[in-house]
């Protein structure tokens, strides 16, 4: 069916907004430990929710002394961390917006961020690639080094954190801010182009959050949520489900990582009863796991109902998932296949689908409506439809303010009567559960003149566990074709023949086996296997790990009538 068997209308949930929830939650229990930080060695920190408070009151004081104009822009370039929190905080009770800046951007993005927001001032956190992107900082920006922050090595133009909060007296009162304040600028990774700063208010951020809470089915417990923040922080999907939600939730422990080295560890010590990731993620886990115990073993394990119980805690508890009560997955497809997985193990994994203009608050699967391959229902304070053409319009309680600075394409971006396009493309089943099936700038034409959806058929693909990411292509061309990267297992042992070979022969054995799933129209006519690591660094992947798709066909656009020309059903780039 074309749109879901109901019709709701947004209401405002904003209220309480955000701030006013922190401010409560310090009164009700400050002593309560809110966020814990790694330190290194394998020792943390705790910080209890007064001491959250009071580190962020003493450097709001701090910043309200360099008499910025209210709502100035205020950057944020930092991994994860306790005082990432602090900081935010600090910005809004100071009267400022913030800008987080995904920490492994490139200097040019970091250098468009920082001068397209006209920020003031910057907080740098803990980074891996600060040099390259320290030189993208405007001359005369002030800035301040979070603790853990690499400018605290070597550099003397800045200020440190623990010193100003140490030596400046807390701002008094109960600071507050009005609901059509813009509260953040959220730049999208750029998979398409530049990235855009989505404006959210307190009233559209903190509508959506009110309703990702009252809907959550893990807030039943009087102990607190357990969860562990890791994905970007720059992101909406880890912004509002993670740290806006805590805010809000109050009853919430949030925990960090280290390293990537350390990330199980820090894991394991959180055992997060909510659990948020991505689908590449997910796929890793299951991986590591296959690694230590044959798939087929665990299979027939799972099939018995003498053993499945507890061999799927066992698993569970090795990646540090036994507590978890409820597990999402956002930001891209997963594969039904992979979902499947977890919950014979005896996770709850759902799906939902949201975007960074709704501040995560669309679509999400429950424990009562969900469907492998469906990203669920609307919530209900949502609506939704399909539009003749197929894309996805959503009006949200959460929906953005605007995109800073492109007047022009917020007027592109709504329908007549206020839907969002959100340039996705699906329909609903009878029960209401939207399923995606890609992207409408991403449909393309092969010379057959039919449209081909490259999302669905990467899908298929991404399911092997020889491909770690694909790209499905073929515009103008005798027929679509898909180029691969391999898993990180394989790619160092391509140099032997052997190993060439049988992959080479799966690969032929795959293509066969996605195109008896496709229309004729959509047959993949070979696969080629990418010789270049896509990666952050070269321009082929977002900071959220999506695919650059433009800069990736640019990058074979000279060879690719070779490709064809060969004839080959597998061919190695």
């Amino acid at each position: 069916m074309s749109n879901p068997p109901f019709a709701n209308h947004p209401s405002s949930l904003a209220t309480p907004l955000l701030l006013d929830r922190v401010h409560e939650h310090v009164a009700a229990h400050p002593k309560q430990v809110f966020l814990t930080q790694p330190v290194g060695n394998g020792q943390v920190v705790d910080y209890t929710w007064a001491e959250v408070l009071d580190q962020a009151r003493r450097m709001a004081a701090h910043l309200k002394g360099y008499g910025f104009a209210p709502g100035a822009r205020v950057a944020m370039l930092a991994k994860n961390s306790a005082h990432f929190f602090m900081a935010e905080l600090a910005i809004w009770m100071a009267g400022g917006t913030t800008v987080a800046i995904f920490p492994t951007e490139t200097a040019a993005n970091v250098r468009f961020v920082l001068n397209h927001s006209e920020a003031s001032l910057l907080f740098v956190g803990r980074l891996d690639t600060w040099p390259q992107q320290q030189a993208a900082v405007p001359e005369g920006l002030p800035c301040i080094a979070l603790p853990l922050s690499p400018m605290l090595a070597g550099s003397s133009n800045f200020k440190a954190w623990d010193d100003i909060v140490a030596t400046t007296a807390p701002l008094g009162g109960l600071p507050t801010r009005a609901a059509s304040d813009i509260a953040m600028l959220l730049y999208t990774s750029g998979s398409t182009g530049q990235p855009k700063g989505v404006m959210h208010s307190f009233a559209t951020a903190s509508s959506a959050v009110n309703g990702i809470l009252r809907h959550r089915e893990d807030v039943q417990s009087t102990e607190p949520s357990r969860v562990l923040s890791y994905l970007p922080l720059a992101h909406a999907y880890e912004r509002a489900v993670v740290m806006c939600l805590s805010l809000m939730h109050g009853n919430t422990h949030i925990f960090f990582t280290e390293s990537l080295a350390t990330f199980m560890d820090d894991l394991k010590r959180a055992r997060p009863t909510l659990f948020v990731s991505v689908p590449r993620l997910w796929a890793k886990f299951q991986q590591a796991v296959l690694a230590q115990m044959p798939a087929a073993q665990l299979e027939a394990l799972l099939d018995n109902p003498v053993t499945a119980g507890a061999v799927g805690k066992k698993v569970l508890a090795s990646l540090g998932l036994d507590a978890v009560t409820q597990a999402s997955s956002g930001s891209a497809p997963i594969t039904a296949e992979l979902m499947n997985w977890y919950r014979r193990l005896g996770l709850n994994l759902l799906e939902g689908y949201a975007m960074t203009e709704d501040f995560c608050y669309s679509h999400r699967s429950s424990s009562m409506a969900n469907a492998l391959g469906h990203v669920g229902k609307p919530y209900p304070e949502v609506q939704a439809r399909i539009a003749e053409d197929g894309e996805i319009l959503v009006k949200s309680p959460g929906c953005m303010v605007g995109y800073y600075k492109q007047p022009e394409l917020n007027a592109e971006s709504f329908t007549e009567d206020g839907f969002f396009r959100t340039g996705d493309l699906g329909h609903y089943n009878a029960e209401g559960l939207l399923k995606l099936t890609g992207r409408k700038k991403e449909l393309f034409k092969t010379a057959k003149g039919k449209y081909v959806a490259p999302a669905p058929i990467e899908n298929l693909l991404n399911v092997n566990p020889m491909v770690e990411l694909s790209l499905v292509s073929g515009l103008g061309q005798p027929a679509a074709f898909a180029l691969v990267q391999l898993d990180e297992g394989l790619r160092p042992k391509l140099g032997q023949p052997e190993v060439r070979a049988s992959i080479t022969a799966a690969l032929k054995q795959l293509r066969q086996e996605v195109n008896a799933q496709l229309a004729s129209h959509e047959h993949l006519q070979f696969i080629a296997v990418s010789s270049e690591l896509w990666s952050m660094d070269n321009g082929c992947l977002t900071p959220t790990m999506k695919i650059k798709r433009n800069h990736i066909e640019a990058g074979f656009a000279d060879v690719l009538a070779t490709w064809y020309a060969s004839g080959d059903e597998v061919v190695w780039a």
